[in-house]
């Protein structure tokens, strides 16, 4: 049997997405497990620098996990890549979607079909760091619903950014702040979530800012961040664009349209 599953998936205007159900869930209280989705486009040659360090922490941990990457069907070796390892490593799973685009859908794609009760997404570019895992891990193990992985805990932590790369997440940011209070980084994409938060709930599967849906529109008791380094990537380009930012833009006019009633914008996938 391969160890990846290819999974072709219709426009979220030709079919609404699949809530973010658990799967498999039964009577009783499960062992904490967490899935760590991994999103990946064109990726191949970062993933294989990246799967063993986030394996060895992992590994130290004392609960059940499992990697998942959901690769967009890049055809640049990142099947093969992730597939070899998977064969080494059972808790090492690849995903491929045909057909569609989007670091969010990619995330909720991971999400849904595992049956973990911790939920986590890191970028497959490097940019996150392997030995950051652990505390963000641990912290919802203490009691916290969600945990963030942030760049703006501790002074300069966009150090070594482009200028207009820092002026537009600082921008960014700031237009979150009706919309949320307190929290540092609401864009990071690195993050954990305890599962019953996010439960049977649709997001906007374009775009790169999940977490921001999350926080705005998710069951969301406690919230926790965590301070990271944000690295260079190691290979590849990124994958920020004009459409990322238009796609950014129609989140935070929905999201501002739900909070202050403005009208009354549907939501991904509910079909009205």
């Amino acid at each position: 049997m391969s160890s990846a599953t290819t999974i072709s998936s219709c426009s979220v205007f030709e079919r609404a997405p699949v809530p973010l159900a658990r799967r498999g869930a039964g009577p009783g209280v499960a062992r904490e497990k967490l899935a760590l989705v991994i999103p990946a486009l064109r990726e191949a040659e970062n993933l294989r620098l990246l799967l063993g360090p986030v394996r060895a922490v992992l590994s130290r941990l004392e609960i059940d996990f499992e990697i998942v990457v959901v690769d967009d069907d890049s055809r640049d070796g990142t099947h093969e890549i992730v597939s070899a390892i998977a064969l080494e490593d059972s808790r090492v799973r690849l995903l491929v979607r045909t057909g569609e685009r989007g670091l969010s859908g990619a995330v909720m794609h991971g999400w849904r079909h595992t049956d973990a009760t911790i939920l986590g997404v890191m970028d497959a570019d490097g940019q996150h760091p392997a030995e950051a895992v652990p505390e963000l891990v641990t912290a919802i193990l203490g009691g916290r619903d969600l945990v963030i992985g942030s760049r703006y805990i501790q002074p300069g932590g966009g150090k070594g950014w482009h200028l207009l790369r820092g002026l537009l997440s600082s921008a960014g940011i700031l237009a979150t702040r009706p919309l949320q209070t307190g929290v540092r980084d609401p864009l990071s994409g690195f993050f954990v979530v305890r599962r019953q938060c996010v439960e049977n709930m649709f997001f906007q599967p374009t775009g790169f800012k999940l977490l921001l849906e999350i926080l705005v529109r998710g069951r969301i008791g406690s919230v926790a961040e965590v301070p990271f380094a944000f690295a260079r990537r190691t290979a590849g380009r990124s994958k920020l664009n004009m459409r990322v930012a238009w796609d950014y833009l129609a989140l935070l006019f929905r999201l501002y349209c739900a909070r202050f009633g403005i009208a009354r914008i549907p939501q991904p996938g509910s079909g009205d």
